[in-house]
This record gives C-alpha cells, sequence and structure tokens, in this order.
C-alpha cells in the first residue's frame, strides 16, 4: 500500500567546494595530483523510518481493530511507473531492463550507470523476501548496499531492482531494517538510491511513487 503519511524532515545536499587558489613563480612547473569528490546529479536518496500497524478498517479508513507493530518488517518500494502495480507478476530486473531504464533516463556513464551500480553478476547477495505473494528468493536479483557510516558494507540496508513486464517498469525494494545504524551513523529503517535523469544540464526532478509492505 501507499504510506498514510510521509514527513520529509530534511532535503539536502552538499555544498561544492570553493575554487583552490595556486600561485606558482612564473618559468617553474608544477606537477599537481588532484582529489575531487563531486555530487552525482543522476542519482538521489530516500532515507527514513517506519512506523505502522495491521488494521481492520472499512472504506472510510475507521478502525474495527488493530494490532501494534513492535518490530518493523517488510520493504519500501519506489518506481516511476504513476499506475499500479501489478506485484504478483514482479520478477528481478534483467541486464536488458536495467539497460532499457538506462535508455530512458539518459544513463549514458558507464561509471554509474544502473547496470553499473547494482550487482548482476552471480555474486549479488540480499536476503529472501516476498512482494505480495512472490517470493523473491535469496541472491536472485540485482542488488546493492548503501553504507554505513560513511563506508561500504554487505550486511544491512539491501537493495533490489524488480521489473513489472507490463509498461516495462522498475521498481526498486529495500528490505526493512530495525533502527540499524545507517550512512550517518543515525539509526534508520530504510536507506535507497533512485535514478536521475542523467541528461548533461538536466535540472528538473523526476517524481517517485512510494510503497510500504509490513509483514
Amino acid at each position: 500500500m501507499g504510506p498514510d503519511s510521509v514527513v520529509v524532515e530534511s532535503n539536502q545536499t552538499k555544498s561544492a567546494a570553493g575554487a583552490y587558489m595556486l600561485n606558482t613563480s612564473g618559468g617553474y612547473v608544477t606537477i599537481l595530483n588532484l582529489t575531487a569528490n563531486i555530487q552525482n546529479p543522476r542519482w538521489k536518496a530516500f532515507i527514513g523510518r517506519v512506523t505502522g500497524s495491521f488494521t481492520l478498517d472499512d472504506a472510510s479508513g475507521s478502525t474495527v481493530y488493530d494490532w501494534a507493530l513492535a518490530t518493523v518488517a517488510g520493504e519500501v518500494y519506489a518506481t516511476r511507473n504513476s499506475s499500479t502495480i501489478n506485484w504478483n507478476n514482479l520478477t528481478c530486473a534483467s541486464v536488458a531492463s536495467l539497460n532499457l531504464e538506462n535508455t530512458r533516463l539518459s544513463h549514458t556513464s558507464p561509471a554509474d550507470n544502473l547496470t553499473v551500480t547494482f550487482n548482476v553478476s552471480s555474486g549479488a547477495t540480499h536476503r529472501e523476501f516476498f512482494v505480495a505473494s512472490r517470493n523473491i528468493s535469496q541472491n536472485s536479483c540485482p542488488t546493492l548496499n548503501t553504507y554505513v557510516n560513511n563506508n561500504t558494507q554487505d550486511s544491512v540496508f539491501e537493495e533490489v531492482a524488480l521489473y513489472e513486464a507490463i509498461g516495462s517498469n522498475i521498481v526498486y525494494a529495500t528490505i526493512l531494517e530495525q533502527d540499524a545504524a545507517g550512512y550517518d551513523g543515525r539509526p534508520y529503517d530504510f536507506q535507497m538510491i533512485v535514478p536521475e535523469v542523467g541528461t548533461p544540464g538536466w535540472d528538473g526532478a523526476t517524481a517517485y511513487y512510494l510503497y510500504v509492505e509490513l509483514s
């Protein structure tokens, strides 16, 4: 289901560093080694916490009974598709379907396109999970792990790329954690990255539609 409410706590980006002033004497040859970490405008991240319950509601949203969840489990999904997802027909994304999304979003750089970012090799690792009644078996989909404490890791915050054949849509799924230390050391339930349009000079924003599955 789509979430009942979303509260955006922050939306931030790294500030660009100023120029480095270099003043050498005429007649000298200066050899330099430069290091630069450049903010990537072709990707963006969704990070946060999930709270919820199981309920018995009528069409107006009035609750007959509910069950509070002490531990959060399930997935958060993000997709560019504004139509209703056919959840039971989702499969793992293939190299071909990721390349189709590369084309649609103009992700032409071999350094950071979808097939490079998501591990499509047989060494990709993620836990087993269910999408509605559809079983996604362990280590079967293209996957990535977002960072913990500013470092790479391969144990939590797993994100996989799924594919909906009708409409040829990519659906990104991240498996929920329970207050796990995130990219900045603070506790989060999910972290995920999704692609933005990669056309040079693009200065717009691409909408994503979010869903939550609790189990």
